[in-house]
């Protein structure tokens, strides 16, 4: 069920950005309590209303983000879809409609992932919103592609494994791999962090939702419990997930390890290689100075992904982990091309 069509900043693009709001049948009920009606901020470029179906491209946020902040108008902070929109008015970009989903769960997200504790995020994104917006738009819905920064570069490498023929070009920038490198050194914050709580992550939950500050090493805390609810759901569990690490030791708990890295790319890229084999692209990059050593898993991947016959194009820049608005403005030109080739 939708409602009417809302315009944000109608003012600041020279297309234009509809939030119309999406009431979902698959996060209803969602045991985390989450909303299931939500926008979905919807960019349609200039030549939208010419008439011509256009390709789509589904923008996803990282971890706690949501797809309104790729919505940002400020003069001095143009954000990712006002930039690309002042590219396609010049010409210096194709047109294609962008699409932002809103999985913000209350952990700071879902990894786009099917999690019986937060919600079936990966069917609400490749199944429900997109037959919304190809019901809703003029769309070409064989030539879609999905992009996404950190944990949205994650869930881009994840959709094209697990919703095989829904997107037909992806890209991630800086996306979660190699779990070891990029969440070990949080487990080991996050332990320190529940110190003060006594350990107890239900205690921690109790104090964030009151007081909702990352600092120090609270978004380790809170990071480890969201990445839990979505690899490592367990209904039967106190707060509906298993830690992978015993937190007044720092041991690893070796099984529920085993089921986080089930979920890691240069894990599942071994069982669903036919579906990256299908894409007509895949575009992995990160920057060297990545905080998360991310740019160590990036490469790890383009390394497997070639050894299993999947084509990727493999890209590194200077940058870190922040402040890479500038890499989707290049990104995003280079899916919508591969989607209109023939």
């Amino acid at each position: 069920m939708t409602s009417d069509v809302a315009l944000h900043s109608p003012l600041s693009f020279a297309g234009r950005v509809e939030l119309p709001l999406f009431e979902s049948a698959l996060l209803r009920g969602n045991r985390a309590g989450d909303p299931h009606r939500r926008e979905v901020p919807v960019y349609l470029p200039p030549s939208y209303d010419s008439g011509s179906p256009l390709p789509v491209v589904f923008l996803l946020a990282g971890f706690t983000g949501r797809g309104h902040d790729f919505l940002e108008t400020h003069p001095w902070r143009r954000g990712v879809v006002a930039q690309f929109d002042a590219l396609v008015a010049r010409g210096d970009a194709p047109p294609a409609i962008l699409v932002m989903p809103d999985a913000f769960t209350r952990f700071g997200g879902s990894q786009y992932v099917d999690s019986p504790l937060l919600g079936p995020y990966a069917s609400y994104v490749a199944r429900e919103l997109t037959s919304f917006v190809d019901e809703r738009y003029r769309t070409m819905p064989d030539r879609r592609a999905v992009v996404g920064k950190s944990s949205g570069g994650f869930g881009a490498l994840h959709l094209a494994m697990h919703q095989r023929g829904v997107f037909r070009a992806v890209a991630s920038i800086s996306g979660d791999c190699a779990f070891e490198l990029c969440y070990g050194g949080d487990l080991l914050a996050c332990c320190r962090g529940l110190v003060p709580f006594d350990g107890d992550p239900a205690a921690f939950l109790a104090d964030f939702a009151r007081t909702p500050t990352l600092d120090g090493d609270r978004h380790a805390v809170l990071n480890v419990l969201a990445m839990s609810a979505c690899y490592s759901p367990n209904l039967a569990a106190p707060l509906g997930f298993d830690l992978p690490i015993d937190v007044r030791t720092a041991e690893r708990v070796d099984a529920v390890w085993q089921r986080w890295l089930a979920f890691d790319p240069l894990v599942a890229c071994e069982k669903h290689a036919e579906a990256l084999r299908a894409l007509t692209l895949l575009h992995i990059e990160c920057g060297l100075r990545d905080e998360y050593h991310l740019q160590w898993g990036a490469r790890r991947l383009a390394r497997k992904l070639t050894a299993l016959g999947v084509r990727c194009d493999h890209e590194e820049h200077a940058g870190s982990h922040r402040n890479l608005s500038e890499r989707y403005l290049l990104v995003l030109p280079k899916l919508i091309r591969a989607l209109q080739a023939r």
